[in-house]
């Protein structure tokens, strides 16, 4: 018979014991992404004993998941590998379609993604609305950045010397220094809310509310946005429309590591 102070270990007790580890393990990684930090800070944040939270770490360090610098651990080669793939790999298309379905069922609207190339933007997929008149803009559509509601929300972490160059570049036939102050004034305001509200400067009368989403850097790497007919898109509902694409861009954003 086993003594009183045994403990018989079984299959079920190891898998436990390894998913406990293992969530340690991952918990260490989640304070690094922050910057370097020391074993005996890690211990204190997370709970454990200076000697796991070593142990731990050291055994990340090992396979390349973490690296020891002055100010502590931090992240490692092979994570910092693993990101470039991951960011390389990313659909963002694939990603977001669900959704945009979602927001355009939600709203009735034609919903839009698009990149940015150079200072253009390139609308990449679109779900369409329930609205009779539909925008006529298509996947695979190339614009001026600065002409669209999307393409602004590209361009909404560009210095205010960019926006200037992308402006006179999208309306370099037309427009006036007043015009420009507007736009500029516009854009600041864009920025400060995160969120893009535009109107047409094509005659066509379509009205759109566009949003960045960003990547695990934060940096913006594609824009969700609306658009309608502005008879669709009326004032008295744009602000209700406006958190619904925000929240739409911000669930796209996490789905694909950002983290605000």
């Amino acid at each position: 018979m086993a003594d009183d102070d045994t403990q018989e270990t079984t299959p079920d007790s190891n898998t436990v014991k390894g998913a406990q580890t293992l969530m340690r393990a991952l918990d260490i990684l989640d304070e690094v992404i922050d910057g370097p930090i020391r074993a005996v800070d890690l211990a204190r944040k997370l709970g454990m004993n200076r000697t796991t939270a070593h142990r731990l770490a050291h055994a990340l360090r090992t396979r390349d998941y973490l690296a020891v610098t002055p100010d502590g651990f931090a992240l490692g080669p092979k994570l910092l590998q693993l990101g470039v793939l991951a960011s390389e790999q990313t659909d963002y298309v694939r990603i977001a379609r669900p959704r945009m379905e979602a927001l355009s069922a939600q709203t009735g609207f034609c919903v839009f993604i698009g990149n940015r190339e150079g200072n253009w933007s390139r609308h990449l997929e679109r779900v369409t609305g329930r609205q009779r008149l539909r925008v006529a803009t298509a996947p695979g559509d190339r614009r001026p950045i600065a002409e669209t509601g999307l393409g602004k929300a590209l361009m909404l972490d560009d210095s205010e010397a960019s926006w200037k160059k992308l402006w006179k570049q999208a309306h370099a036939d037309s427009g006036t220094e007043a015009d420009l102050e507007d736009f500029l004034t516009r854009m600041r305001a864009y920025k400060e809310e995160g969120l893009v509200r535009h109107d047409s400067e094509l005659g066509d009368g379509v009205r759109s509310i566009a949003a960045p989403v960003r990547n695990a850097r934060g940096a913006i790497c594609v824009a969700i946005s609306i658009a309608s007919a502005a008879h669709y898109l009326t004032d008295d509902i744009a602000g209700d429309l406006a958190d619904k694409v925000k929240q739409c861009a911000d669930d796209v954003s996490a789905a694909i590591g950002w983290r605000p």
